[in-house]
Protein backbone atom coordinates (compact mmCIF):
# COMPACT_ATOMS: atom_id res chain seq x y z
CA UNK A 1 0.00 0.00 0.00
CA UNK A 2 1.65 3.41 -0.79
CA UNK A 3 1.34 5.43 1.87
CA UNK A 4 -0.57 9.07 1.74
CA UNK A 5 1.86 11.84 1.05
CA UNK A 6 1.26 15.45 1.88
CA UNK A 7 3.03 18.80 1.40
CA UNK A 8 3.72 21.19 4.69
CA UNK A 9 5.84 23.99 5.33
CA UNK A 10 8.44 24.53 7.71
CA UNK A 11 9.74 26.85 10.34
CA UNK A 12 13.36 25.86 9.75
CA UNK A 13 15.38 22.53 8.88
CA UNK A 14 18.26 22.42 10.45
CA UNK A 15 17.87 21.25 14.34
CA UNK A 16 20.44 21.09 16.85
CA UNK A 17 22.34 17.27 17.19
CA UNK A 18 21.30 16.12 20.21
CA UNK A 19 21.55 12.91 21.59
CA UNK A 20 23.08 9.68 19.98
CA UNK A 21 23.82 12.55 17.34
CA UNK A 22 25.81 15.44 19.77
CA UNK A 23 28.66 15.60 17.83
CA UNK A 24 26.80 17.09 15.01
CA UNK A 25 25.38 20.69 14.91
CA UNK A 26 22.57 19.96 13.00
CA UNK A 27 20.45 17.33 11.97
CA UNK A 28 18.35 17.63 8.90
CA UNK A 29 15.06 15.82 8.10
CA UNK A 30 13.92 16.68 4.27
CA UNK A 31 10.40 14.44 4.91
CA UNK A 32 8.87 13.53 7.96
CA UNK A 33 7.86 9.67 8.19
CA UNK A 34 9.35 6.84 5.77
CA UNK A 35 7.59 4.58 3.42
CA UNK A 36 9.83 1.99 4.19
CA UNK A 37 8.11 1.30 8.13
CA UNK A 38 10.77 -0.78 8.95
CA UNK A 39 10.04 -2.70 12.08
CA UNK A 40 12.51 -1.97 14.10
CA UNK A 41 12.75 1.86 14.06
CA UNK A 42 13.38 3.56 17.00
CA UNK A 43 11.58 6.70 15.15
CA UNK A 44 7.95 4.66 15.97
CA UNK A 45 8.30 5.33 19.44
CA UNK A 46 9.10 8.99 19.02
CA UNK A 47 6.57 11.72 19.46
CA UNK A 48 6.26 12.71 15.82
CA UNK A 49 4.66 8.80 15.08
CA UNK A 50 2.98 8.38 18.29
CA UNK A 51 1.04 11.46 17.94
CA UNK A 52 0.21 10.30 14.71
CA UNK A 53 -3.34 8.57 13.51
CA UNK A 54 -1.70 6.97 10.68
CA UNK A 55 0.56 4.02 11.26
CA UNK A 56 4.44 4.06 11.03
CA UNK A 57 5.12 3.42 7.07
CA UNK A 58 1.53 4.92 6.54
CA UNK A 59 2.57 8.63 5.68
CA UNK A 60 5.39 10.76 4.58
CA UNK A 61 5.03 14.83 4.96
CA UNK A 62 7.14 16.68 2.06
CA UNK A 63 9.03 19.32 3.38
CA UNK A 64 8.33 22.25 0.84
CA UNK A 65 10.34 24.57 1.28
CA UNK A 66 13.60 22.77 2.60
CA UNK A 67 16.06 24.32 -0.80
CA UNK A 68 15.23 28.19 0.13
CA UNK A 69 15.90 27.34 4.29
CA UNK A 70 19.08 25.52 3.36
CA UNK A 71 20.21 27.83 1.73
CA UNK A 72 19.49 30.78 4.72
CA UNK A 73 20.11 29.16 7.58
CA UNK A 74 23.51 26.98 6.54
CA UNK A 75 25.41 30.47 6.20
CA UNK A 76 23.89 31.71 9.01
CA UNK A 77 25.08 28.96 10.69
CA UNK A 78 28.39 28.94 9.51
CA UNK A 79 28.90 32.70 11.51
CA UNK A 80 28.85 30.47 14.46
CA UNK A 81 30.88 27.60 13.90
CA UNK A 82 31.53 24.46 12.42
CA UNK A 83 28.53 22.96 10.38
CA UNK A 84 28.35 19.06 10.34
CA UNK A 85 25.00 17.76 9.33
CA UNK A 86 23.26 14.18 9.94
CA UNK A 87 21.27 13.56 7.31
CA UNK A 88 18.88 12.12 7.85
CA UNK A 89 18.19 11.34 11.76
CA UNK A 90 14.20 10.52 11.59
CA UNK A 91 13.64 9.63 7.68
CA UNK A 92 15.42 8.19 4.85
CA UNK A 93 16.84 10.85 2.51
CA UNK A 94 15.98 8.45 -0.63
CA UNK A 95 12.56 7.11 0.12
CA UNK A 96 10.30 6.63 -2.64
CA UNK A 97 8.55 10.10 -2.94
CA UNK A 98 12.56 10.82 -3.70
CA UNK A 99 12.01 9.74 -7.04
CA UNK A 100 9.04 11.91 -7.96
CA UNK A 101 10.42 15.52 -5.67
CA UNK A 102 14.19 15.08 -6.48
CA UNK A 103 13.85 17.09 -3.26
CA UNK A 104 17.48 15.96 -1.37
CA UNK A 105 18.93 15.75 -4.44
CA UNK A 106 17.99 19.79 -4.64
CA UNK A 107 19.16 20.12 -1.22
CA UNK A 108 22.41 18.42 -2.10
CA UNK A 109 22.66 21.21 -4.82
CA UNK A 110 21.94 23.73 -2.70
CA UNK A 111 24.60 22.74 -0.43
CA UNK A 112 27.25 22.81 -3.31
CA UNK A 113 26.60 26.35 -3.30
CA UNK A 114 26.57 27.01 0.32
CA UNK A 115 28.69 23.72 1.45
CA UNK A 116 28.64 22.42 5.30
CA UNK A 117 31.98 21.53 6.47
CA UNK A 118 30.63 17.87 6.89
CA UNK A 119 27.58 16.07 5.49
CA UNK A 120 27.02 12.64 6.97
CA UNK A 121 24.16 11.00 4.49
CA UNK A 122 22.41 7.95 6.15
CA UNK A 123 20.33 5.49 3.99
CA UNK A 124 19.77 2.40 2.76
CA UNK A 125 18.51 3.09 -0.67
CA UNK A 126 20.20 2.39 -3.78
CA UNK A 127 18.50 5.77 -4.88
CA UNK A 128 21.56 7.84 -3.90
CA UNK A 129 23.80 6.55 -6.38
CA UNK A 130 21.71 8.85 -8.19
CA UNK A 131 23.64 12.02 -7.16
CA UNK A 132 27.47 10.46 -7.30
CA UNK A 133 27.42 13.87 -9.77
CA UNK A 134 27.01 16.05 -6.72
CA UNK A 135 28.39 13.97 -4.06
CA UNK A 136 31.81 14.18 -6.50
CA UNK A 137 31.63 17.81 -6.10
CA UNK A 138 31.46 17.44 -2.24
CA UNK A 139 34.04 15.51 -2.05
CA UNK A 140 35.77 14.72 1.55
CA UNK A 141 33.17 17.30 2.91
CA UNK A 142 30.39 13.89 2.62
CA UNK A 143 30.29 10.65 3.95
CA UNK A 144 27.09 8.19 2.51
CA UNK A 145 26.51 5.60 5.07
CA UNK A 146 24.35 3.00 3.70
CA UNK A 147 22.51 0.43 5.74
CA UNK A 148 23.18 -3.21 5.30
CA UNK A 149 22.07 -5.07 7.96
CA UNK A 150 22.24 -8.07 6.94
CA UNK A 151 22.87 -10.39 3.46
CA UNK A 152 19.98 -12.50 3.35
CA UNK A 153 17.18 -11.14 1.47
CA UNK A 154 15.30 -13.63 3.19
CA UNK A 155 15.77 -11.68 6.48
CA UNK A 156 15.24 -8.43 5.04
CA UNK A 157 11.71 -9.70 4.30
CA UNK A 158 10.35 -10.51 7.82
CA UNK A 159 11.99 -7.28 9.43
CA UNK A 160 11.81 -4.26 6.75
CA UNK A 161 9.87 -6.06 3.58
CA UNK A 162 9.31 -2.57 2.47
CA UNK A 163 12.71 -1.83 1.99
CA UNK A 164 15.36 -2.31 -0.84
CA UNK A 165 16.60 -5.24 -2.00
CA UNK A 166 19.89 -6.42 -0.55
CA UNK A 167 21.54 -6.87 -3.84
CA UNK A 168 20.50 -3.61 -5.01
CA UNK A 169 22.36 -1.86 -1.77
CA UNK A 170 25.57 -3.98 -2.41
CA UNK A 171 25.26 -2.55 -6.09
CA UNK A 172 24.87 0.69 -5.05
CA UNK A 173 27.86 0.81 -2.41
CA UNK A 174 30.50 -0.99 -4.39
CA UNK A 175 29.29 1.98 -7.16
CA UNK A 176 29.91 4.78 -5.04
CA UNK A 177 33.23 2.96 -3.77
CA UNK A 178 34.23 3.23 -7.34
CA UNK A 179 33.51 6.49 -7.74
CA UNK A 180 35.66 7.80 -5.32
CA UNK A 181 32.71 8.79 -2.72
CA UNK A 182 33.60 8.22 0.93
CA UNK A 183 31.19 5.58 2.08
CA UNK A 184 30.47 2.66 4.51
CA UNK A 185 27.78 0.40 5.04
CA UNK A 186 26.22 0.54 8.68
CA UNK A 187 25.62 -2.95 9.76
CA UNK A 188 22.78 -1.09 11.86
CA UNK A 189 21.06 -2.24 13.23
CA UNK A 190 22.70 -6.35 12.93
CA UNK A 191 20.20 -8.68 11.60
CA UNK A 192 21.28 -12.32 11.26
CA UNK A 193 22.93 -12.75 8.59
CA UNK A 194 25.47 -15.80 7.17
CA UNK A 195 29.17 -16.49 7.39
CA UNK A 196 29.67 -15.30 3.96
CA UNK A 197 28.51 -11.68 4.89
CA UNK A 198 31.97 -10.11 5.51
CA UNK A 199 33.03 -11.01 2.63
CA UNK A 200 30.34 -9.87 0.67
CA UNK A 201 30.64 -6.41 2.50
CA UNK A 202 34.94 -6.77 1.27
CA UNK A 203 33.45 -6.51 -2.42
CA UNK A 204 31.95 -3.47 -2.31
CA UNK A 205 33.54 -1.02 0.73
CA UNK A 206 36.38 -0.33 2.71
CA UNK A 207 34.43 0.47 6.01
CA UNK A 208 32.01 -1.07 8.50
CA UNK A 209 29.96 0.39 11.12
CA UNK A 210 28.09 -2.03 13.35
CA UNK A 211 25.41 -1.24 15.89
CA UNK A 212 22.52 -3.24 17.55
CA UNK A 213 19.52 -3.05 18.78
CA UNK A 214 21.19 -2.55 22.73
CA UNK A 215 23.30 0.06 21.81
CA UNK A 216 21.73 1.86 18.90
CA UNK A 217 18.53 2.36 19.72
CA UNK A 218 18.76 5.41 22.14
CA UNK A 219 17.52 3.86 25.13
CA UNK A 220 19.22 0.48 25.86
CA UNK A 221 17.48 -1.27 23.82
CA UNK A 222 13.90 -0.26 25.86
CA UNK A 223 12.17 0.94 22.45
CA UNK A 224 13.34 -2.05 20.73
CA UNK A 225 11.49 -4.28 23.44
CA UNK A 226 8.25 -1.63 23.14
CA UNK A 227 8.52 -2.32 19.19
CA UNK A 228 7.57 -6.70 19.79
CA UNK A 229 11.05 -6.83 17.59
CA UNK A 230 12.13 -9.93 20.42
CA UNK A 231 8.59 -11.52 19.09
CA UNK A 232 9.75 -11.62 15.34
CA UNK A 233 13.12 -13.35 16.60
CA UNK A 234 11.61 -16.04 17.89
CA UNK A 235 8.65 -16.63 15.76
CA UNK A 236 11.23 -16.97 13.12
CA UNK A 237 13.64 -19.14 14.63
CA UNK A 238 15.77 -16.22 14.89
CA UNK A 239 16.31 -15.92 19.28
CA UNK A 240 19.60 -17.15 19.73
CA UNK A 241 20.75 -13.56 17.32
CA UNK A 242 19.03 -11.91 19.77
CA UNK A 243 21.47 -11.09 22.57
CA UNK A 244 23.60 -8.41 23.49
CA UNK A 245 26.81 -10.08 22.59
CA UNK A 246 25.70 -11.23 19.02
CA UNK A 247 27.71 -8.28 17.79
CA UNK A 248 31.10 -9.58 19.26
CA UNK A 249 30.92 -12.69 16.94
CA UNK A 250 29.96 -10.83 13.90
CA UNK A 251 32.99 -8.34 14.74
CA UNK A 252 35.09 -11.56 15.03
CA UNK A 253 33.60 -12.71 11.58
CA UNK A 254 34.50 -9.34 10.08
CA UNK A 255 38.00 -8.87 11.71
CA UNK A 256 39.00 -11.61 9.47
CA UNK A 257 38.52 -9.87 6.20
CA UNK A 258 38.76 -5.86 7.37
CA UNK A 259 41.74 -4.06 8.92
CA UNK A 260 40.64 -3.22 12.85
CA UNK A 261 41.12 0.39 11.87
CA UNK A 262 38.01 -0.73 9.50
CA UNK A 263 35.67 -1.28 11.98
CA UNK A 264 33.78 0.70 13.97
CA UNK A 265 31.19 0.18 16.64
CA UNK A 266 28.15 1.79 17.02
CA UNK A 267 27.53 5.66 17.88
CA UNK A 268 31.72 6.11 16.90
CA UNK A 269 30.87 5.15 13.49
CA UNK A 270 28.27 7.56 13.10
CA UNK A 271 31.06 10.56 13.96
CA UNK A 272 31.85 13.18 12.19
CA UNK A 273 35.72 12.86 11.43
CA UNK A 274 37.19 15.41 12.99
CA UNK A 275 35.55 13.49 15.83
CA UNK A 276 37.46 10.25 15.30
Amino acid sequence: MKPSVQTRTSRSILTKGSGFLHDYSHTLNPYAGCAFGCSYCYVRRMPIALFREEDWGEWVDIKENAVELVKKEIPKARKKGKVSIFMSSSTDPYQPVEYNTGLTRRLLEAMVEEPPHFLFLQTRSPLVSRDIDLLKVLGSRVMVSLTIETDLDSVRKIFAPSAPPIAARLNALKELRREGIPSQAAIAPLLPCSEEFPDKLSDVTNRITLDDFFMGDGSGGNRTEQLGIRKLFEENGLSDWYDRSTYLKIKKRLEKTFADDAIYISQKGFFPPDQL
